[in-house]
């Protein structure tokens, strides 16, 4: 699913409960992508709340980071990065982190015609992987699937999956 509520139900018209995703089988579902933060106003309190009650309902969260071209450029891409991920997951265990995903989405990459080299796909999803690491253990840190967002296309797939930190795309 590309998005889930955080209540299993009530009056939300428009929104998708968890008792929803079930009813339906539904294994996993996508939380913070870059256009729900932006056109949504999704933030950090609200997805760590669905984050948590997707492991609640059995759907594995694949939960989403990723900065503006403004951010990027005024070299806040790092702190983005941390904050997202720090807020977002703030109430998961070690053990819950290493059974979901993370994905890194950079804004500025997504539609704009930009696409992020693997050497800068690299770096911001190796620098996520150690903010898990300081967080929650290297255990779990290693074991988190991590992918990368960004116009994945054919041309630059095998270039992507070649780095050390990127376990897949989305």
């Amino acid at each position: 699913s590309q998005n889930m509520h955080f209540e299993p139900e009530g009056a939300f018209t428009g929104e998708v409960s968890p008792p929803m995703l079930q009813e339906i089988g539904i294994a996993d579902v996508v939380l913070g992508h870059s256009e729900r933060r932006e056109y949504y106003n999704e933030n950090d309190s609200d997805l760590a709340r669905k984050v948590v009650v997707a492991f609640a309902s059995g759907i594995r969260p694949i939960f989403c980071c990723g900065e503006t071209d403004e951010e990027r450029e005024a070299g806040q891409t790092r702190d983005k990065l941390k904050k997202q991920l720090e807020n977002g997951l703030e109430n998961i265990s070690a053990e819950q982190l290493a059974t979901m995903v993370v994905a890194y989405e950079p804004i500025w990459a997504i539609g704009t015609g930009k696409t992020a080299t693997p050497q800068i796909a690299q770096e911001a999803i190796g620098f996520i992987r150690e903010t898990l690491a300081a967080k929650f253990g290297a255990d779990a840190a290693s074991r988190v699937r991590i992918l990368y967002g960004g116009s994945v296309k054919p041309g630059n797939i095998a270039e992507l999956m070649a780095e050390q930190d990127i376990d897949g795309a989305l």
